[in-house]
């Protein structure tokens, strides 16, 4: 009796497949993605979904759009919130099979490829949360898919391509230009190059530099306020030893351990003679990460690269399978088929949100990915504030307003605020500085996040008001250093002179 093989007589196509294991990927995101709660970044960056610009301090205007789109179709549901970064982790993983394909794979590799993508830590955890980080990812990818697109069929007008992919990169995030500077450098040292005269590349160019073009516009108008943020942020990472371990990293966040193999072996097929014609991928992953670090990114940063190495790797996976007796070759697949299956499992149980919380599988898990506990508290902070508001009383209420030390907590009040009748709060961190103090500025302010020996040089009056707690005892930026609610009375300077240094990044 013949053995039923899914990569073989059936009448799916190729795309099918992928199509399917595209979907599957967005659905087990769905599934899993309605746990817990909000991420603290996710708040922030939904509350600055609600005052729609071409920027702001964190980072460009597109995630946040999404986040207010999202708002708008599905409420403030966490799958619904969370729909946009799932399609795009499984838009990447279509794209991977499909660069396989354009590469000269066929079907397994397509397969190997998409799958490879599929279970790598950061593609789990780009698709399940609301971050420019999902966007991003997709983009690179998206950017490999058109190089090799271009590469194969010597058509100079899928620069148009790349350059869609760019532009939309730099407004989802900054790094963005390392993979540029990954094409700039891939175009130069390969034959590549001969497109430098070619008007379709400076069609490409100018695309690009269009789709940006807003952002730009908002950087000048801020005064390159990002700048210093990105500044701030880097420095904060260095202390904190966040920078270190970048090549260790790429050993188990980037990609999935057990496709160590794959993308060492794509990288080191581009650079052979056998796929010279897709020599510029290579460069595309090289330059960007001897450019990180140089500049000590974060180890995540690169992740998106990966895609293209494993597509390469899967290409050369299978054509050593053909060069194989058929009984090492079946043996040699399934080893690898099983291999991806078992780590992906084992990637997807601390990433994804099976564990009931605080079980020790869900501490385990969130020491590992250290994002679990920042989704904990945020029902309790906001109906613990509303508890204090509502028992000033009522002629003080009027002319109460929230501070809070952080953009999560800001964002927390604001999403889920209203229904307790709160006030729009305000906080000093990144874009929410710019939003101000409030006209008229409340004369008693609520404050979350902030220390008490900072808070007696800025009121007159602090008085400790209670204490922000959840039922799971979690400690995260709710419950930490900054867990004391007060109540302040009487600012020591005019709301503006106060307002005007009160500016910080995080």
């Amino acid at each position: 009796m013949r053995r039923f093989r899914f990569w073989q007589n059936t009448s799916l196509s190729d795309v099918s497949l992928l199509a399917l294991l595209a979907i599957a990927k967005v659905l087990l995101h769905t599934f899993t993605n309605g746990q817990y709660g909000f991420h603290r970044d996710e708040l922030a960056t939904l509350d600055d979904a609600r005052y729609l610009d071409w920027g702001y301090v964190a980072y460009p205007p597109l995630t946040p759009f999404l986040g207010r789109v999202a708002l708008g179709l599905f409420g403030p549901s966490l799958a619904g919130v969370r729909f946009f970064a799932a399609l795009a982790s499984g838009a990447a993983v279509l794209l991977a099979g499909m660069t396989a394909r354009e590469m000269g794979g066929q079907r397994r590799a397509a397969l190997v490829a998409a799958l490879a993508v599929a279970v790598s830590p950061m593609s789990f955890a780009s698709g399940a949360l609301l971050q420019y980080v999902s966007f991003d990812y997709l983009w690179w990818v998206l950017a490999g898919y058109f190089a090799v697109r271009l590469l194969k069929s010597q058509d100079p007008r899928w620069w148009l391509g790349i350059g869609i992919a760019a532009g939309s990169g730099f407004e989802t995030k900054y790094t963005m230009a390392f993979l540029a500077a990954g094409i700039a450098g891939g175009l130069l040292l390969t034959d590549a190059r001969r497109d430098l005269r070619n008007p379709w590349l400076w069609c490409s160019v100018a695309l690009s530099a269009l789709i940006f073009l807003p952002n730009l516009i908002w950087q000048i108008r801020h005064d390159f306020v990002s700048l210093e943020f990105l500044k701030s942020i880097h420095a904060r990472d260095m202390r904190a030893g966040r920078t270190a371990g970048f090549l260790t990293g790429q050993l188990w966040k980037c990609a999935n351990p057990a496709t160590i193999p794959l993308w060492l072996a794509g990288l080191y097929s581009l650079f052979t003679p056998r796929m010279k014609q897709y020599r510029m991928l290579g460069w595309m992953f090289v330059i960007p990460c001897l450019l990180l670090v140089v500049a000590r990114g974060r180890d995540y940063y690169l992740a998106p690269a990966y895609a293209m190495l494993l597509a390469a790797g899967a290409v050369w996976w299978e054509q050593w399978l053909a060069s194989l007796p058929a009984a090492r070759a079946r043996i040699a697949a399934r080893t690898t088929w099983r291999a991806l299956a078992v780590s992906g499992v084992l990637v997807a149980v601390v990433v994804l949100r099976f564990a009931p919380i605080n079980s020790q599988w869900w501490k385990v898990a969130d020491r590992l990915n250290d994002n679990w506990n920042e989704e904990i508290g945020w029902p309790e902070l906001v109906e613990t504030v509303a508890g204090v508001r509502n028992s000033l009383p009522p002629e003080e209420r009027s002319r109460t307003g929230i501070l809070a030390g952080d953009s999560g907590h800001a964002g927390a009040i604001n999403l889920l605020g209203p229904a307790n009748g709160l006030p729009r709060a305000m906080s000093g961190m990144n874009s929410h500085w710019l939003r101000g103090y409030g006209d008229p500025p409340p004369s008693t302010v609520i404050v979350i996040g902030m220390k008490r020996e900072d808070l007696n040089g800025i009121f007159e009056s602090c008085e400790p008001a209670g204490r922000v707690t959840n039922r799971y005892g979690i400690r995260n930026s709710t419950i930490a250093d900054y867990d004391g609610i007060f109540v302040c009375r009487r600012l020591r300077k005019p709301w503006p002179e106060f307002w005007k240094h009160f500016r910080y990044y995080g």
